[in-house]
C-alpha cells in the first residue's frame, strides 16, 4: 500500500480506535463499512484495511451479512501497545495505568534477577548508562529526556533477562512509562529516591546479586504504585 493509503488509514485508526477502547461504541454495536467509509471520506478499500487493523487486535470482528461487530473487553489484545496508547488517552487511564503497573510488579523483579544471572558485559555496561542518563534527567524538568533513558533501562532489563516472554514485554513497559509522562502522570521532576533505586538496580546486576536486584526493582514497582495513589486514584 502507498504511502498515502496508509496515512489514510491510520487517520481512521485514530478516530475509531479511541473511540471503541473509550466505550463509545459499547460490544455488539455493529459497524457498517459502508457508512464508515462515508464518514471518514476515505475509499471502502480504506476503510476495509483499517478494520484488518483493528481485527488483528481483537477489538472487532469482521462477519459477513452482519458487518463490523465490536467485542467485548475480554476478547481485546491488551497487550497490543497500540491498543495500551488508545486506552491511556482515554477515561480507562486510571485503571489502565494500575493494571499495567501491577503487571510490571509481578514481571520485572523476576526479570531483574534472571538479569543479574545472565546480563552480558555489554548490557550492564548499558545498563549504566541508562541509569546515567535518567540522573543527567532527573531535574530541571526534563522529563522527556529521563523518559528516553528509563525505557531504554528497562528494555536492557528484560532482554538481559534471557526469557524471551519477558523481553517481549519490553513495548508494553515503554507505553506505561510513556502514557505516565505524556498523560502528566508524574512528578514535574523524578522521585530521587526513584532514581537512586535505578543506579543501584544497575549496580547491583552489574555484581550478579540476584537477590538484591530483585529487591531494589520490587521498591521501584512499589513507588510507581505509590505515585498512582497520588496523581491517577
Amino acid at each position: 500500500m502507498s504511502t498515502s493509503g496508509r496515512g489514510l488509514h491510520g487517520r481512521v485508526l485514530e478516530t475509531l480506535g479511541p473511540a471503541i477502547t473509550a466505550g463509545d461504541y459499547p460490544p455488539g454495536s455493529v459497524l457498517r463499512t459502508d457508512e464508515l467509509a462515508q464518514r471518514f471520506d476515505v475509499s471502502r478499500s480504506v476503510m476495509r484495511e483499517a478494520v484488518r487493523v483493528l481485527e488483528s487486535m481483537h477489538l472487532v470482528e469482521s462477519r459477513r451479512r452482519v458487518g463490523v461487530t465490536v467485542l467485548p473487553k475480554a476478547e481485546w489484545n491488551v497487550y497490543d501497545p497500540q491498543v495500551i496508547r488508545w486506552r491511556l488517552a482515554g477515561a480507562d487511564r486510571p485503571h489502565q495505568l494500575r493494571s499495567l503497573t501491577v503487571l510490571r510488579s509481578a514481571i520485572e523483579p523476576v526479570a531483574a534477577g534472571l538479569a543479574a544471572k545472565h546480563a552480558t558485559a555489554e548490557q550492564c555496561a548499558e545498563l549504566t548508562e541508562c541509569a546515567l542518563g535518567m540522573v543527567a534527567n532527573s531535574k530541571g524538568h526534563r522529563l522527556e529526556g529521563y523518559l528516553f533513558h528509563d525505557i531504554a533501562f528497562h528494555r536492557v532489563i528484560l532482554n538481559a533477562s534471557g526469557n524471551e516472554m519477558f523481553a517481549r514485554l519490553g513495548d508494553v513497559v515503554a507505553e506505561v512509562l510513556t502514557g505516565r509522562t505524556r498523560h502528566e502522570v508524574m512528578f514535574e521532576d523524578p522521585d530521587p529516591a526513584a532514581v537512586t533505586l535505578h543506579v543501584r538496580l544497575a549496580e547491583a546486576i552489574r555484581a550478579g546479586d540476584a537477590g538484591h536486584a530483585e529487591e531494589l526493582t520490587r521498591e521501584i514497582a512499589e513507588g510507581a504504585l505509590q505515585e498512582l495513589d497520588i496523581l491517577a486514584p
